[in-house]
């Protein structure tokens, strides 16, 4: 699934061409994703102007200028392909492109979903924080507020390893395997040490681990592992920078022993045993 620099990169690349735009079409291809899309999605979209793009955790938020929120998310293999008008007509719509908008600039987006875990929906300005997906969400790790005292008051009791601490959305919002496992390599912390015993400097070191591979990830275009791609199609190249993910057996570009694999939760883990303590 796309974490946060994949989404941030997909925002960065629309907003050019869709803050201030005017949708003018809309094609709603089948009936639903993951849910039900929304009820006379054509009718609500059309005619309205994008007034801001906005990143929320590992959703993308469109403001229209009737106080709508277009939420969106990308699933496990969702992608927003843009065309110009005269790419759009040379370029036939592949059978994912599930919704298809157009805007009176001239610009074509079409949302690509071959698993269908994606979600579109359309909500109220007012009530949009308070949904049901975005109220629980933790502090967004790039944002300034976002301190090494921040992040241990919320591990505070937390009795689960820091990895799986740094998955949960109400700690902080965003972060997925690939960054919670390069984030805590450049901290110097051992994946499974208990989450409660990240303080003071701990803390402030994974804070800093975390925005840093995050803002490089995200300068990089994201990580092209299976499905990510820019919305001008081309790959992001991160992967080729991971200290750890997915290097297991590989030497560590510090100290040269070899990285290991763990499985947490279900979920690959990847470290160094001397790096990380």
């Amino acid at each position: 699934m796309p974490e946060l620099p994949e989404v941030e990169t997909v925002r960065r690349g629309l907003a050019p061409k869709l803050e201030g735009a005017r949708i003018s079409k809309l094609l709603q291809r089948r009936k639903d994703l993951r849910v039900a899309l929304p009820a006379r999605f054509a009718s609500k979209v059309e005619g309205r102007q994008v007034v801001k793009l906005e990143r929320r955790a590992k959703y993308i938020l469109a403001h229209l200028d009737d106080g709508t929120v277009w939420l969106m998310h990308l699933g496990m293999s969702g992608r927003m392909m843009v065309f110009s008008h005269n790419e759009a007509g040379a370029t036939p719509l592949d059978p994912h492109d599930h919704v298809v908008f157009e805007t009176e600039s001239g610009w074509q987006v079409r949302f690509r979903d071959p698993r269908r875990f994606g979600l579109m929906l359309l909500l109220k300005a007012k009530e949009a924080q308070t949904h049901k997906l975005l109220r629980g969400l933790g502090p967004e790790p790039l944002e300034a507020d976002f301190t090494g005292a921040v992040l241990a008051a919320a591990l505070k009791g937390k009795r689960t390893p820091i990895k799986s601490a740094l998955l949960d959305q109400r700690v902080v919002a965003g972060i997925g395997n690939i960054y919670a496992c390069e984030g805590l390599f450049l901290a110097g912390l051992k994946p499974s040490r208990l989450a409660s015993t990240v303080q003071g400097e701990k803390a402030d070191k994974l804070v800093a681990g975390l925005k840093s591979v995050l803002n490089r990830a995200i300068a990089d275009g994201g990580s092209s592992l299976r499905d990510h791609v820019q919305p001008d199609g081309e790959l992001g190249y991160f992967q080729t920078r991971f200290s750890v993910y997915d290097r297991e057996g590989q030497n560590c570009v510090v100290c040269k022993r070899k990285v290991r694999r763990m499985v947490q939760a279900g979920r690959s883990t990847f470290y160094c045993s001397h790096c990380q303590r």
